[in-house]
């Protein structure tokens, strides 16, 4: 973990053996402490981040590798997304579904809460999107011809629209989430993995 300007260093991972690769991280609402997330399931605290539970904890081993995590909009729990849409809930945060069940075209790739926190959307790679939940659908980019996969998508905090992330720096907003533009066209010497809205 590192941290730059007003971000605390609240401790990490570095030195520790883990069982699988960490694959998301969250800040608590208040910015005091973060969670980590790993690929088989296993959530680290630190600073005043709450330990809710963990599969590795309760002896559940996902069908796919989790992919994403996100935190409940209070934080108080938290729901893991696995590569097929299987969604593990801890803590406050209600299971609303998932599409663990469901053939996909397209592996689930990351996940996004509803303001609420009584839903939530997966977006799968391809543009697919699934929402639970009080979740709107507003739209989607499966079936569309992607120059690079969809890594991140987010909700804006009214939780009506929701932006898309692809990993050649395309943008794609539904709903209320306002373009304010991408590197979609432009050269990137590394692949885009993250996004964040507001």
């Amino acid at each position: 973990m590192f941290s730059f300007g007003d971000a605390q260093f609240y401790g990490s991972m570095g030195s520790q053996h883990l069982n699988a690769p960490i694959v998301a991280a969250e800040s608590s609402v208040d910015g005091k402490g973060y969670r980590m997330f790993a690929a088989d399931g296993g959530v680290f605290d630190f600073g005043d981040a709450q330990f809710e539970g963990s599969l590795p904890g309760i002896h559940v081993v996902p069908n796919q590798p989790i992919h994403a995590a996100t935190s409940s909009p209070f934080g108080q729990g938290y729901w893991l997304v696995a590569s097929d849409g299987g969604v593990f809930s801890f803590g406050s945060a209600a299971f609303e579904g998932s599409t663990g069940g469901q053939h996909l075209n397209a592996p689930i790739t990351t996940m996004s809460a509803t303001p609420s926190g009584d839903g939530y959307w997966l977006f799968a790679s391809d543009g697919g999107v699934f929402g639970f939940g009080d979740s709107a659908f507003y739209g989607s980019m499966g079936g569309t011809r992607l120059n690079g996969p969809i890594t991140a998508g987010t909700a804006t905090s009214t939780g009506k629209g929701y932006w898309l992330f692809a990993t050649d720096g395309g943008v794609f907003t539904f709903g209320d989430a306002p373009f304010l533009g991408s590197l979609g066209n432009d050269h990137l010497n590394s692949p885009i993995f993250g996004g964040v809205g507001f």
